[in-house]
């Protein structure tokens, strides 16, 4: 498994935060916006999008909410 400084990183969760990236910075928000927005962390979604946090279901939804997009568009 992949290592970023410390931390493992998963490949399959590393896909997740790259999708999750794209679709934030097409949707022309930053991290920081997104985590207002979701009600989550800004260093969460961070972590989320290096694919260090194995995200929760609610967190997801949370996100998927704050990007007004449905959780097909985020595993397509």
């Amino acid at each position: 498994m992949p290592q970023v400084g410390r931390v493992k990183v998963d490949p399959e969760l590393r896909d997740l935060g790259v999708r999750l990236r794209a679709l934030r910075l097409e949707a022309g928000l930053s991290q920081e916006d997104l985590a207002d927005r979701s009600g989550l962390h800004r260093n969460y979604i961070g972590g989320i999008e290096r694919g260090e946090r194995n995200v929760g279901i609610k967190a997801i939804l949370a996100i998927c909410r704050a990007l007004n997009r449905s959780p097909a568009d985020v595993f397509a």
